[in-house]
């Protein structure tokens, strides 16, 4: 299975393909709006501007699996990402990223790039994945990595 045979839907309720994304590098990450790391939507969102035009996008995936800290609906979510950190990358519908009910994005994630010691499991929010122009997950970074630290692989990959 290559990350360009699977399905989202995005915040407002449509579904598309990552193949819509073929060509470009991706950076997919699990949030939350009442979390510690949320601040870190500035930083997504500026990695966003800088590097959105040569072929880079943030796509941001709500989840409500850690301290429940997104307990709200997709509307009250982007409403909220929306005012409070100006985010227009594409956000998408609320996943599970553990368990049997994780979306098959997440599950693929995992088992590509996993986490410290081999393990798989998502650990918090914010953890961030970094998908080459191939398609290929090439790197996972912990909660607690600010995106601005990526700027420098993300660069690399766009060039």
């Amino acid at each position: 299975m290559s990350i360009y045979d699977i399905e989202v839907e995005d915040i407002k309720g449509e579904q598309h393909r990552l193949a819509d994304y073929k060509g470009k590098v991706l950076l997919i990450v699990n949030t939350a709006s009442k979390c510690g790391f949320t601040p870190q939507f500035k930083g997504l969102q500026k990695l966003y501007e800088t590097y959105q035009e040569q072929g880079f996008e943030v796509l941001g995936f709500p989840c409500n699996q850690f301290g429940h800290q997104d307990p709200g609906t997709n509307g009250e979510i982007q409403e909220f990402c929306e005012i409070n950190y100006g985010v227009s990358f594409p956000m998408h519908a609320k996943v599970d990223v553990n368990g049997s009910d994780a979306h098959t994005l997440f599950k693929h994630l995992k088992s590509e790039a996993k986490g410290l010691m081999g393990s798989e499991v998502i650990k918090w929010n914010f953890t961030k994945f970094l998908v080459s122009k191939e398609g290929e997950v090439l790197e996972r970074f912990a909660p607690n990595t600010d995106p601005e630290k990526i700027a420098g692989k993300i660069e690399k990959l766009l060039n």
